[in-house]
């Protein structure tokens, strides 16, 4: 092997594995910053060691024997020998080097995994440190990687992370799954670090681009890691049923150049069945909760052929169970298009105009698109073109901003409104 395809599979192999290497070492240390440390401190080894000696059959294992034992070499240098020796097991100080074997053990992999899931996302940190250090710990991606997904600067990103695990070690934030009401709580706060992490890839909230399919596969990998940690967790599967339907729809959401294709519009030819059948599998084991309420909204999309056999009755009703769990003006606004398809334009009409003097809307640019869809269904062309219009300028996404514009022009074509009239953007 040479020394290029040595260094090649070394990378390939740190990127799968190191999320479990990661939490492996974070049980014996109790630090996820040290940890990460420790785990490049192996990547580094085996890219001086494995050109000359060749990959080892197991070479997860391998990564993970090195950094535990540098870990263990960690705690012995340390003035608090005796206290973390108590905490990791007083078997360590006659033990012989760990055997790589040892490491194969799934059962204990995970169970550190699942810790390590748990710190990263704990309530503790901010929202944004929570995805930042998430993506960098479970998803393997660069700091680099991370800005380029969300469109930070890079040094921004890489601050956020460095407090993110200073925060976490000052808190001392325990390496453990939590127990009782703190485990449902932080249960809410994993999932929600995922769905975030996925909606951004789903709708670019910025950008060039409408949808960025990387941040969805991550969200995915990591929801699917977490249903078979918890899989007595019914909101687990509701979330992952929810990510498995919205991804099968990704290929047919934007069109060759890039640009925003509408529900109504989308070649179902090109929706993944096998995400959708694992959709299914997975709702089949969810609750009653708001994820796989809105799992169950997604699965009457996704089992759909033909958009005019969609049912809008039941999906208006599903947001109402939606709005009773968790009030929400976006909600709400769902549930007014879902109102406007079963009962008429008017009546979703009457329910968006509720939402108009929502401070927490007022910059949000589905509100006046889809008041200017409704609109254009009513026969007011100028006061849809306006509103298309108006969603324009809010939206901070190019190829979302551009498809309002032609929608505004398509409206009212003979209309002399702000953006399409005088030329404006």
């Amino acid at each position: 092997m040479t020394a290029a395809s040595a260094t090649e599979t070394v990378e390939a192999v740190f990127r799968i594995e190191s999320a479990r290497i990661i939490a492996g070492v974070a049980r014996i240390v109790r630090d996820v910053g040290i940890a990460e440390e420790l785990a490049q401190d192996a990547l580094v080894a085996a890219l001086e060691q494995w050109p000359d000696s060749g990959v080892p059959d197991k070479p997860g294992a391998w990564l993970m024997a090195t950094a535990k034992h540098r870990a263990i070499d960690l705690v012995r240098r340390k003035e608090t020998y005796a206290r973390k020796l108590a905490e990791v097991g007083r078997a360590l100080e006659d033990v012989p080097p760990p055997d790589p074997a040892d490491f194969d053990d799934p059962d204990r992999i995970d169970d550190d995994l699942l810790r390590l899931i748990f710190t990263a996302c704990h309530p503790v940190l901010s929202t944004e440190a929570r995805i930042a250090l998430t993506l960098r710990l479970l998803g393997g991606l660069t700091t680099q990687e991370i800005a380029r997904a969300f469109l930070a600067p890079e040094p921004t990103v890489a601050q956020r992370i460095v407090r993110a695990k200073r925060t976490l070690a000052k808190a001392g934030v325990p390496f453990e799954v939590p127990c009782g009401a703190d485990r449902d709580a932080r249960v809410a706060s994993v999932l929600e670090v995922i769905y975030l992490v996925f909606n951004e890839g789903y709708s670019a909230t910025a950008g060039d681009d409408l949808v960025r399919p990387a941040l969805c596969e991550d969200a995915l990998r990591l929801v699917r890691v977490l249903c078979a940690l918890m899989p007595k967790e019914p909101e687990v599967h509701g979330l992952a049923a929810l990510l498995e339907f919205q991804s099968s729809r990704i290929a047919a959401r934007t069109g060759p150049g890039g640009e925003p294709v509408l529900l109504a519009d989308q070649n179902r030819a090109k929706w993944n069945r096998l995400l959708i059948r694992r959709g299914i599998e997975a709702l089949h084991r969810a609750g009653d909760g708001p994820y796989s309420i809105q799992a169950a909204i997604a699965a009457c999309h996704a089992q759909t052929m033909r958009y005019e056999d969609t049912d809008w009755t039941s999906i208006a009703l599903l947001y109402g169970r939606l709005m009773a769990l968790t009030p929400s003006p976006v909600i709400e606004l769902n549930r007014a298009v879902a109102v406007a398809m079963s009962e008429g334009p008017a009546a979703g009409l009457a329910l968006v105009d509720a939402l108009r003097d929502e401070p927490a809307l007022k910059g949000y640019h589905l509100l006046p698109s889809v008041r200017g869809d409704l609109l254009e269904r009513l026969g007011r062309p100028a006061e849809a073109r306006a509103e298309f219009e108006h969603a324009a300028s809010l939206t901070q996404n190019a190829q979302e901003k551009d498809l309002l514009l032609k929608r505004a022009s398509r409206a009212d074509p003979d209309g002399f409104g702000s953006a399409g009239g005088q030329g404006g953007a």
